[in-house]
Order: C-alpha cells, then structure tokens, then sequence
C-alpha cells in the first residue's frame, strides 16, 4: 500500500497541504499533490512529492492529475470563511465541475478508493436558527435547503459521490467537515475562518495596543471547530472504512463566537473591549456536530479540545504577523 499512488486535490491548500505532509510521515511514497494556484502561493511544499499545478474544473486537467492512481483525496474547492462564502455564491457553485471531472477521471483510471470533502453547510437552515441549537445528525441534511451557493454544491456533489458508487462501483467516501482550524492556515485576506479571524485581529489589538476588537454579529452565535490532527485522522479512517454513506467529521464542543474571543484572549493575556458589526455576514444562529454515528461505526471522535487547539494555532499566526512586523 506505501507504494501505491495517492492523488491530493487541492493539496496546495490548508488541510490538503496538512494531508500531504501526514501521509509523507506514515511512509507513502508515492504522493501527487495538485492545486490551481501558482507554487509559491501553496500553504505547504513536502520533499519527496510530486507538486502539480493544474485547473481541476478541466476535465482533462482531472484525467491527467489522476493517471495511475490508487486513492483519490478531493479537498479541492473554491471556499474561504463566512464572508467569502456569502458575497462569492457562484464562485462556490463552479466547484462542482471539479468533484464531477474528479468522478469521471475516476472511473476511467479505475481509481480504488475516492474520498470527497463535504461541509455541515449542507445541513438544513431551519435546523440552524437558534444558537442553543441540537447538534446536526446526517439525516438533518434533508428536506434540502443547505446554505446558499457553496452548501448547494456540496449536498449536490455528495449525490454525484453516491451514484457513481451505485451506478458505476466506484467506492466513495465522503465526510462533513465542521470548521476546521489550525497552524498553516489563512488568517487574513477575506478568506480566513473565525478562529483564525479572531487570532488575527487579538494579535492586531495587542501589537497596536488598541484594546478592542470587531465581531461579526452580535457574538452569541454559535459553532464547533475541530482541530486540523483530528481531521486528518478522520479523513482517512473514513476513507479506509466501509461506511457509504455521508459522516460528521467535526468536535462536539460546542462555543459562541463570544466565548472563542474569551478563550484567544486569554491564551493572549488581554481583554478586549468588544465592537459588535450586525451587517457583517455571520452564518446561521447556531450549528454542532452530532457524534453519535461516527463514535458507533469508528469508536472514535475528534476529541482535541479547543483551548488547546487555539493556543497552537494561535502562536502560530503570532510569528507570521510579528515576523512580517
């Protein structure tokens, strides 16, 4: 198996750059990376592995990038934190070419095992709207009305994910993600996530010594982030498994937006006076991730907790900012 060839899609990314350096260090040693974006703009470049700059909403682009490969890793996506994805709903869309081209290229090069990252934005809005909300089983994904624009993409791609298993017995596999963090991340630009975003803006407050700092909403909103190492881990138990059917992958530890600036500020040693912004986008009043059916197939879960996720991220984004400083 440590010689059989794994294609990363998106692999310039965060958590596609994180898999590619994690395989590396369990022995594979034949690993393809592939991303749209130039080399120098990659998160991560790991020695040893084939870097490939290709567009993946190319049809040929997907055939080449999966000639001779044995497992397939689809976390290629155009997607960035909350306000990306509400001002850029038809970028998000066009995604779609890329899991479809990926299915097709697929089947063609008779690709073993097929693993699609999905997101708990396919989960039903209704479900969504109040902060003290109950953790979202599978099954909540339906009736359909994921988010707008990029959930669509992704409950859409789950479906093409499950035909070509049925129709076709390519083995897919396909996991939600529930906000995922960590070093190595974006943190600034327009496409960061809310631990980074919140990181970022301590950071800025401390280094200006301006103690205060904007939130999006009105802070009580709420959301369950997982730390990169437990993704990693559950990305591949769930494509090793023989679970067709789409799985949460994300903590159950459930925070508002208010308590994640508490826990930055204390890894930071401040307080903050705090600045709510009700225009700026902020998602839906309440979402968490319901474990039972990934603790019953895998007797797993992710389980690192957040404080200590966030100090890691946290130091982190402390050193790229101060040494940019």
């Amino acid at each position: 198996m440590k010689d059989d060839l794994i294609v990363v899609c998106g692999g310039g990314g965060f958590i596609g750059g994180h898999l590619v350096a994690d395989l590396v260090r369990q022995g594979h040693r034949k690993i393809r990376s592939v991303d749209v974006k130039p080399f120098d703009e990659w998160y991560q470049h790991v020695p040893g592995v084939e870097d490939v700059q290709l567009d993946l909403q190319e049809r040929e682009a997907c055939e080449r990038a999966l000639a001779g490969a044995h497992t397939v890793y689809n976390l290629a996506a155009d997607m960035g934190g909350m306000g990306f994805i509400e001002n850029n709903r038809a970028l998000c869309m066009l995604s779609v070419l890329i899991n479809t081209h990926l299915l097709m290229a697929a089947k063609k090069h008779d690709v073993q095992r097929f693993f699609y990252a999905s997101s708990a934005c396919v989960y039903n809005a209704d479900k969504q709207r109040d902060e003290n909300v109950t953790a979202l089983k599978e099954e909540d994904a339906y009736p359909a009305m994921p988010e707008d624009g990029y959930g669509w993409e992704k409950l859409f791609s789950e479906r093409m994910c499950r035909h070509f298993r049925e129709d076709f017995g390519l083995i897919t596999r396909v996991a939600r993600f529930h906000n995922v963090y960590g070093p190595l991340g974006t943190y600034e630009g327009g496409r960061e996530k809310a631990p980074a975003a919140v990181c970022r803006k301590v950071i800025q407050a401390k280094l200006a010594g301006k103690h205060e700092i904007e939130i999006w909403g009105d802070g009580k909103q709420t959301r369950s982030f997982m730390y990169i190492d437990d993704c990693l881990k559950g990305i591949q138990m769930i494509t090793a498994s023989d679970i067709i059917e789409p799985l949460n992958l994300g903590s159950n530890e459930l925070v508002s937006i208010n308590q994640l600036v508490d826990i930055v500020e204390g890894i930071a040693g401040i307080k903050l006076k705090r600045n709510y912004n009700l225009s700026a986008p902020k998602g839906v009043n309440g979402r968490n991730s319901d474990n039972t059916k990934i603790q019953a197939l895998l007797n797993w879960q992710p389980n690192i907790r957040l404080r200590d996720g966030m100090e890691k991220t946290y130091r982190w984004i402390y050193e790229q900012m101060t040494a940019k400083k």
